[in-house]
């Protein structure tokens, strides 16, 4: 049900049965490692273009989450699905190879939760038992599209971020064992002007902002009903700006909930990502294979993922455009 304004609220308790992530070997390298199903150990992972090598993440991470939610791929109903190349075609192509029925999604890089938002509100309803919600990127494809192949080895600002390759599926499930996704608070997009596709953070930490505040006046909960906060891929530049921001509106948020999965997934004092993780796949992978895994053994009681997502294209960065943003928040708990 409708919960205030932009919050979906769901009383049946759609249960996150199984999950899967599946890397490339920059995500292996990082402090999350051993959280994944499958670290590939190397970026083409003996595929013929970057393009077929994204897909094939989407593919093995479905699979691996399937066979973790202990059922029979003929009982998965649906699959929403999206990534950030043109016409998400690695989700439709992976949703070729699934042969379920299939909703496309694009909300950028906050398409993980957008997915696992509409995956729980299908099966509260009533709709489904089984729908499954995943997301992908690679850093070779995002990097061609959106600024230059990496093999022109051009220099980046430290305000770049490193888009992770990777993907992440969760099955999400009328009943079983698994953390229940509790609610959904859905983004609007924000624009303030940012222009610079080399400073995504900043130009999302707004959209995370407005969405975490929406988030809290529907539900009537603060930071302290969380166990941890994180943002999908804001980095290091743009979550400390979500962090003044959120503090001048009157939210206060401690350092030790309050956290980015653009900072998690890698170690940006040893590794060259410069600002962190971006990608559809950052706040998937962190989630999908880090997080669950804490819920599930008791670590974390509660969570709220605001993924955040940079609503761009390179069309529209040609012709000037501004950089309109989006974040969607989901709380999952560990109680299922």
């Amino acid at each position: 049900m409708l919960k205030g304004k932009q919050t979906w609220w769901f009383n049946n308790k759609p249960v996150i049965i199984g999950a899967a992530t599946v890397v490339g070997p920059d995500e292996g390298d990082g402090p999350l490692a051993d959280d994944f199903d499958l670290v590939h150990p190397q970026l083409d992972m003996q595929q013929k273009s970057w393009e077929k090598a994204e897909r094939l993440l989407m593919e093995q991470a479905a699979e691996f989450a399937i066979q973790n939610a202990g059922i029979q791929k003929s009982q998965l109903e649906f699959y929403f699905g999206g990534d950030l190349l043109n016409q998400i075609i690695s989700s439709s192509f992976a949703a070729r190879s699934l042969g379920v029925p299939y909703l496309g999604m694009f909300g950028a890089c906050s398409t993980s939760m957008e997915t696992l938002a509409a995956a729980s509100m299908l099966v509260d309803s009533g709709s489904a038992n089984y729908v499954m919600a995943g997301v992908c990127s690679h850093n070779c494809t995002a990097e061609k599209q959106f600024r230059y192949p990496t093999e022109y080895g051009s220099q980046k600002p430290p305000t770049a971020q490193y888009t992770v390759t990777g993907a992440g599926a969760a099955i999400v499930a009328a009943s079983g064992n698994g953390p229940v996704v509790e609610c959904a608070t859905i983004g609007k997009v924000i624009d303030l002007g940012i222009k610079d596709p080399f400073n995504m953070g900043a130009a999302m930490a707004p959209a995370a902002v407005d969405t975490i505040t929406a988030h809290f006046n529907d539900t009537g909960r603060s930071p302290k009903d969380y166990d941890l906060i994180v943002t999908g891929d804001l980095a290091s530049v743009g979550h400390p700006i979500a962090k003044e921001l959120l503090q001048r509106d009157g939210v206060k948020m401690e350092d030790t909930i309050f956290k980015d999965c653009g900072l998690m997934v890698y170690d940006i004092n040893k590794q060259k990502v410069q600002a962190g993780g971006s990608g559809c796949a950052c706040s998937a992978v962190v989630t999908y294979g880090h997080l669950l895994k804490k819920l599930r053994s008791g670590e974390l009681n509660r969570i709220l993922v605001a993924a955040t997502g940079a609503l761009l294209s390179p069309l529209s960065f040609q012709q000037g455009e501004s950089i309109p943003c989006i974040a969607h928040a989901v709380a999952i708990s560990g109680k299922g």
